[in-house]
């Protein structure tokens, strides 16, 4: 639907953020029996407060079936939000709630608002070729056609390491790391603002992943773009993000500068991925630890009462049973929702020998 007073001008804002969740839900309503009935919602993503600053790469991560993905497409508005604003600013400076704006007041906004997807070959149409692929976004947002296309997509293919003369070629000529260099090709073709890196390395082999990832990074730098980095490899998010949010069941469990929440984690579930990450160094493995997380990830159709991790967090008591722990800020620029942040004393990278 078409929301009036969708876009607010002269709001008082931090001038470095460039999008804003506030209260941001997802919830996938539960359908049975023959009249489809909805008796449950899952909780895809839920009550998350977040923001990323102009020029920064923010990496999400989380187990699978947290809710990253979801976040990112309902940023995209490929979802549209059950609940909370999503507050993004423009380059005049007016901010916009994209949650409550319709399919027509969308269109400028996903000019500035691109996706890099997981897996290239089922992102990139195979009856289509490089040309068709990358000038799509420019022909249906009637920016160029023609000779002005062809020459378009030839210097975006340039900017991504790629010879244009493929441009007549099909997707399966390419090897994956060819083909994700097409998505951020693609991505690229409207000049965005803003990106979301869905897994974008993850379905590559481990030799291609450095060669996109300093792609992503002098691509970051020629066009002034922002990140969302998407991943579950935490070894790629130390590499590449500026800040790390942690998600956990739908929920932002810690937020800070990447440094700090690597070397100084203030919640148990950020210890445990942490405690995950391969040690580099041969002579440090004899004396690694990790810490094995029991029982499963909860239900987000039926998440437990009071802290989502109580159930498999070995630092619980009592009162993490029955009392929801918010996000809080602990130091400057560091958040995290547990009841006994200042108590515990968690183990980070550095603690555990990891050469960095």
């Amino acid at each position: 639907m078409e929301a009036e007073g969708a876009a607010i001008n002269g709001s008082t804002r931090d001038e470095d953020v460039l999008l804003e969740l506030k209260s941001l839900k997802m919830h996938f309503p539960i359908k049975q029996g023959f009249f489809s009935r909805t008796v449950g919602h899952v909780k895809a993503v839920d009550n998350v407060d977040l923001k990323i600053r102009r020029g920064e790469t923010l990496g999400l991560v989380g187990e699978s079936g947290c809710g990253k993905t979801t976040l990112g497409r309902c940023i995209l508005r490929a979802y549209e939000p059950t609940a909370g604003e999503i507050l993004y600013h423009d380059k005049e400076g007016a901010t916009a709630d994209l949650a409550k704006l319709g399919s027509g007041a969308l269109k400028p906004y996903r000019r500035e608002i691109r996706m890099i997807f997981q897996d290239p070959n089922s992102s990139l149409n195979p009856r289509m070729t490089l040309l068709q692929i990358v000038g799509e976004p420019l022909k249906v947002n009637n920016v160029a056609s023609g000779q002005e296309l062809e020459d378009r997509v030839a210097e975006l293919l340039r900017r991504v390491g790629l010879r244009p003369e493929y441009m007549s070629r099909y997707p399966h000529a390419f090897s994956g790391g060819e083909r994700q260099r097409v998505s951020i090709a693609r991505a690229l073709a409207l000049d965005p603002r803003f990106v979301v890196a869905d897994e974008a390395v993850s379905a590559l082999d481990v030799s291609v992943r450095a060669q996109i990832l300093n792609l992503l990074q002098d691509l970051q730098e020629e066009f002034d773009l922002t990140y969302l980095f998407i991943s579950h490899d935490l070894s790629v998010v130390e590499h590449l993000c500026d800040r790390v949010a942690v998600m956990y069941v739908g929920k932002v469990v810690e937020v800070a500068e990447t440094e700090e929440i690597f070397n100084n984690p203030q919640m148990p579930y950020t210890e445990a991925l942490l405690s995950a990450v391969p040690k580099p160094d041969p002579r440090l493995r004899d004396r690694e630890w990790r810490i094995v997380l029991g029982g499963d990830v909860p239900d987000p159709a039926d998440p437990p009462s009071g802290c989502y991790f109580h159930t498999r967090c070995p630092y619980a008591e009592d009162r993490c049973k029955d009392e929801e722990p918010f996000l809080r800020e602990l130091s400057p620029g560091h958040q995290a929702a547990c009841h006994f942040s200042e108590d515990l004393d968690l183990r980070g990278v550095g603690d555990q020998g990891a050469v960095r």
